[in-house]
C-alpha cells in the first residue's frame, strides 16, 4: 500500500486530528438538531416562526444531507401526536409502545406511521411542493445521508465512517427516543396537560431546547420553549440572533399570565386568559386547592396516588384507580374538590363559538365556589377571576 493511499484511509483529505475530527462532529450533528427543532418542529410542524427562503432552504437541504427526513412526514408525523396523544393512535407514546420501544427503536414507529397515505395528506398540509421537494428530496431522500457518507469519508478516511453512523444515528436516538420518549416517562411538569409530556431538564441546550417538552406541549404553538425564569431554551436564542438579523420571524410566543386583584366578577379577560392559559388553570386548582387539602387529609396515601390527583387518575392502572376512586368516593369533601375540578375544565368543552355560554358558566362556577365554604376553593376562586394576559417577554 503506498504511503498516500495509508494517509488518507488514516485520516483523509484533511489529515485532521482526531480532536479536530470530534469538533466537526459536534458542529453537525448540533446543526442537524437545529433543523430538526427550528425549521421542523417550531417552523413547519406548529408554524411559529417563519424564516428568511435562504435560511429555510438551507434548512431543508440540511435535513435531506443528514437525516433523509422529508418535511411532509416529520410534520405530518409530529402533528398527529399532538392531535393524538396518549392514545392508541399516537404515533410514538411509550403509555402504548412502551418506554423501552420509544427510547431505543423509536426511529422505526416513525418510518411505520410515514407510510400511513391518508395520515400524511391530513396531517402535513402546507409542507413544502416546490420541483426540489418532488423531484430531490421527496423522491430521494436516501441519497441525502449517502452523499455526507461520501463526504466524511472523503475527509477523514476509515474514521469518517465512525463520524458518518453517528450522525446518523444521533438524531434517531436523541430526538425520536429520548424526547418522544423519556419526554413523556420523566421529568418534572410545570403544567398539568392532558398528556404525560415532562421537561427533562430546565436547561434545554443539548437537544436544541426540546428537552423543555412539557412547556411545549401547553403551549404547542410557541416558537419560545423556555416559560419559567429559571429555563433556558438554546432554540429560542438562536431565533432571536436570526430575527435581529432580520433573517426569522417569530409568528407565537406563549403569553404570560397577569393576575389582576379585587375582581368581583369574571369579565372577557378572565375568560381570555382562561382559555389560553387552559393547563395554569389546571395547574393551579392542584396547587391552590388540591395539594393542600391533599396534605391535610391525605397523609396515609402513597405518593402516586396523590399525584394522580393532577390527572384525575388518568394514568394509573386499573386496579390503582379502583383504589384512587374507592378512596375519593369515602371522602365527601375530596369528591366535592373533584367535582368541582371536572367541572371548570367542562368550560373548555363548550364550543368556542358559543361566548356566552362559557361566560355564563364561569360565573356560575365562581359563585358556587365562593358558596362552598371551603376556603381553599374560594380563594382560587378570586385568584381566576383576576386572570388576564399580559405580553410574553423575550
Amino acid at each position: 500500500m503506498s504511503p498516500e493511499l495509508y494517509d488518507w484511509l488514516a485520516r483523509g483529505l484533511t489529515q485532521a486530528s482526531y480532536w479536530q475530527m470530534a469538533a466537526f462532529f459536534l458542529v453537525m450533528v448540533q446543526t442537524t438538531i437545529f433543523t430538526v427543532t427550528l425549521y421542523l418542529h417550531r417552523s413547519a410542524a406548529h408554524r411559529g416562526v417563519d424564516f428568511h427562503p435562504v435560511i429555510t432552504h438551507f434548512f431543508r437541504f440540511w435535513a435531506w444531507l443528514t437525516t433523509a427526513m422529508v418535511t411532509k412526514e416529520w410534520t405530518a408525523v409530529h402533528r398527529k401526536h399532538h392531535a393524538k396523544c396518549e392514545t392508541a393512535e399516537d404515533p410514538h407514546s411509550p403509555r402504548f409502545h412502551g418506554i423501552n420501544r420509544v427510547l431505543w427503536r423509536g426511529v422505526e414507529l416513525f418510518q411505520s406511521a410515514r407510510n400511513d397515505k391518508e395520515m400524511l395528506e391530513k396531517y402535513g398540509k402546507g409542507s413544502p411542493d416546490d420541483w426540489i421537494e418532488r423531484n430531490l428530496y421527496s423522491r430521494m431522500p436516501t441519497m441525502g445521508p449517502v452523499t455526507m457518507l461520501a463526504i466524511d469519508l472523503a475527509l477523514f478516511g476509515i474514521p469518517g465512517v465512525a463520524i458518518w453512523a453517528l450522525q446518523m444515528a444521533w438524531i434517531p436516538f436523541w430526538a425520536a427516543g429520548v424526547i418522544n420518549g423519556l419526554g413523556h416517562w420523566w421529568g418534572y411538569r410545570n403544567f398539568d396537560t392532558a398528556d404525560t409530556a415532562t421537561n427533562l431538564t430546565p436547561w434545554a441546550f443539548w437537544v436544541g431546547g426540546e428537552e423543555l417538552h412539557n412547556n411545549h406541549h401547553a403551549f404547542p404553538s410557541s416558537a419560545k420553549f423556555a416559560l419559567r425564569k429559571y429555563e433556558f431554551d438554546i432554540g429560542w436564542a438562536v431565533i432571536r440572533v436570526l430575527e435581529k438579523l432580520r433573517l426569522a420571524k417569530v409568528l407565537r410566543v406563549a403569553p404570560e399570565l397577569d393576575v389582576r386583584p379585587n375582581i368581583q366578577v369574571p369579565d372577557a379577560d378572565t375568560l381570555r386568559a382562561m382559555m389560553a392559559h387552559r393547563w395554569q388553570v389546571a395547574t393551579d386548582y392542584y396547587k391552590f386547592v388540591l395539594k393542600p387539602h391533599l396534605q391535610a387529609e391525605a397523609a396515609d396515601l402513597p405518593g402516586r396516588l396523590r399525584r394522580a390527583f393532577r390527572s384525575e387518575g388518568k394514568w394509573l392502572g386499573e386496579e390503582q384507580r379502583a383504589k384512587f376512586s374507592a378512596w375519593i368516593a369515602e371522602r365527601p369533601q375530596t369528591a366535592q374538590l373533584m367535582e368541582f375540578r371536572a367541572r371548570l375544565l367542562a368550560i373548555y368543552e363548550v364550543r368556542s363559538a358559543e361566548a356566552e355560554a362559557k361566560m355564563e358558566a364561569l360565573r356560575v362556577w365562581c359563585a358556587e365556589a365562593e358558596a362552598s365554604g371551603i376556603r381553599q376553593l374560594q380563594e382560587f376562586s378570586e385568584r381566576l377571576k383576576g386572570y388576564s394576559m399580559a405580553p410574553a417577554r423575550a
